[in-house]
């Protein structure tokens, strides 16, 4: 089919599938589609992947299925438009990668098309660990550590890095306070010296201790630090209108007189609850 005639087809048609959105895909990188496509390449568009990523993720977590139904779709093109500028250079095309994941999830699912028994998530998940770590060849605990991409969110990052290093770990979250504890007496001691370096250093121990507490205690650090700053933009939106209201600017208002405001709110707030 040439591209005349699929743009033609396109234009027919009033209900899409997921063939047609890999034609159009197609014909946008095509000498007869957009320029701006056609220029582009894995690295350019490598911002657009993780921002359509967060954007399906802020559709969850306002469990919006509107949005979530565009923003999926989003997130389909970028799939399908990394898999085509490698089809272009007949390395594998979208196919293919369909192809791999069913054989993929096939294989790590034993349970399901296979004869190994997992009657648990637990089990399933130790299952899928041993599986992936043998297809991965990876054998010794640091193998496992280094296959964490780097580029994930540094919280949780390091939160990963722990669960998977925990044949050396805290006893319970009572150590790794203390270990908090010292740390943040190690950063002090780095700030009084004046020692940019080491107060660097001494910050990143101190954060990836407080991820090690995170994860004694359940809790997802990524998502406690979106909560707190979620919560710290809606109480300082409560300080500037209560500024406002006065007729003043705030960032003409002292800070003492900030943080009075800051307090009378939360103990607003405390008295509520």
């Amino acid at each position: 089919m040439t591209v005349k005639e699929k743009i033609e087809m396109l234009i027919s048609k009033k209900q899409y599938d997921f063939e047609d959105l890999v034609v159009l895909v197609e014909v946008l990188r095509s000498e007869d589609g957009c320029p701006w496509d056609r220029e582009q390449d894995h690295h350019s568009i490598r911002k657009d992947l993780i921002e359509e990523t967060y954007e399906v993720i802020e559709a969850i977590d306002t469990d919006d299925p509107v949005l979530l139904r565009e923003e999926l779709g989003d997130l389909l093109l970028q799939v399908i438009f990394h898999a085509e500028i490698e089809t272009e250079q007949n390395s594998f095309d979208i196919h293919d990668v369909a192809n791999d994941v069913c054989t993929k999830l096939i294989h790590r699912h034993p349970h399901v098309f296979g004869e190994v028994q997992a009657d648990t998530s637990a089990q399933v998940l130790a299952n899928w660990e041993v599986i992936k770590s043998a297809e991965k060849e990876r054998i010794t605990v640091t193998d496992k550590l280094r296959a964490i991409p780097p580029m994930f969110p540094a919280l949780m990052r390091a939160q990963k890095v722990g669960k998977k290093a925990s044949c050396f770990d805290f006893s319970d979250a009572e150590e790794v306070l203390k270990k908090i504890e010292e740390e943040l007496s190690e950063l002090r001691k780095a700030m009084n010296a004046d020692d940019r370096e080491n107060m660097q250093e001494e910050l990143g121990d101190l954060l990836l201790s407080v991820t090690s507490l995170a994860r004694h205690l359940h809790i997802d650090s990524e998502e406690a630090l979106v909560r707190a700053t979620d919560k710290f933009i809606d109480r300082f939106d409560e300080i500037e209108q209560a500024v406002l209201a006065q007729g003043k600017v705030i960032s003409e208002i002292s800070t003492e007189e900030l943080n009075r405001i800051w307090d009378q709110n939360k103990h607003k707030k405390t008295q509520k609850k």
